[in-house]
């Protein structure tokens, strides 16, 4: 399913969005007659909660009540309101009224998010891929924007197959990144999205690397038995702990870039063996993504299995 209706932030640079705001009263007024979704920058919030938009010129007011899409008796709180301030924001065009002689546009985010919601996000399925963009970060996962700020959670244990400590090790807030529907909660009314099956099974992230090559990697564990290295997102490999390294005791090793010999890799085991030749203390940025699934041309799975057909273990996820 094409994603006609964007994450915050994604509407504002497109041509459609420019050239309303650019027509002044006359392009708000188009879009209002043909119901049109619009973002621009949320300035302020003012005293009475409510959301001052920039409109080049024309004052956007989006009042408390038409901010957000709240479930039935739910009551909107405060913190939704001020934590749009800076940031894209989507609306409609509910009026225009003069106001002292000047033009003032009311506008509504919730009748934007109530299209989406109706048109989209209702017809969604588990195993659809959409587009999605991180809006806040925590230990247990990261919340993403998939449609007109409606929001979705991608919890840790989807991010990737290879552990992280944290998701900003993958992840960082305003990132667009593509997911998949893993579940749909219809009685809480709630979607939770997945990323890992998108990122590649073992053995495509294992024929990237061959054994008698020296890689860097990103130090993820170290346990009593090994040191886990993170190659890829969805791949990590296991190299003994040397003594001759003493961080890799102290607590200090989690986040190293490592230089590791890839001694062997086991599809039947599903194991990579490492060497580890060097690490080097410093910040690293995250591995990167890459996908393994044609998002463009891909709009669904019915099922990924992560590991080997040679390997008794089975990691699987059917949506």
């Amino acid at each position: 399913m094409a994603n006609t209706y964007k994450p915050e932030g994604l509407i504002l640079g497109t041509p459609q969005n420019r050239e309303l705001l650019a027509s002044g009263r006359s392009g708000l007024e188009r879009a209002m007659s043909n119901d049109i979704i619009m973002e621009s920058t949320a300035l302020l919030c003012d005293k009475d909660m409510n959301i001052h938009v920039d409109l080049r010129g024309i004052t956007g007011i989006i009042p408390k009540e038409e901010v957000c899409l709240c479930k039935d008796g739910e009551e909107m709180k405060d913190i939704a309101v001020i934590t749009r301030v800076g940031k894209p924001i989507c609306f409609k065009v509910l009026s225009i009224k003069e106001i002292n002689g000047r033009p003032v546009a009311y506008l509504s985010r919730r009748a934007a998010q109530m299209e989406c919601k109706r048109n989209y996000i209702s017809n969604l399925i588990p195993g659809d891929i959409i587009c999605s963009r991180v809006t806040h970060l925590e230990g247990f996962g990261a919340f993403v924007d998939i449609g007109c700020g409606i929001i979705s959670l991608l919890s840790v244990d989807c991010i990737s197959v290879s552990r992280f400590s944290h998701p900003r090790d993958r992840l960082y807030c305003g990132m667009v990144i593509n997911t998949v529907v893993k579940s749909i909660d219809e009685e809480k009314d709630r979607i939770f999205v997945s990323m890992r099956e998108l990122l590649g099974t073992w053995q495509e992230n294992a024929d990237l690397f061959a054994p008698g090559q020296t890689v860097a990697g990103i130090i993820r564990s170290v346990e009593s038995y090994g040191v886990f290295v993170e190659l890829t997102p969805n791949l990590a490999g296991l190299a003994e702990i040397r003594d001759d390294i003493p961080f890799l005791r102290d607590g200090d090793a989690v986040g190293r870039l490592a230089a590791v010999y890839i001694k062997s890799i086991i599809p039947e085991r599903m194991k990579i063996k490492l060497v580890l030749v060097d690490a080097y203390k410093g910040d690293v940025a995250s591995s990167g993504l890459e996908y393994f699934v044609d998002c463009e041309k891909i709009s669904h799975l019915h099922s990924w299995r992560y590991s080997p057909p040679s390997c008794s273990k089975i990691i699987e996820t059917v949506f």
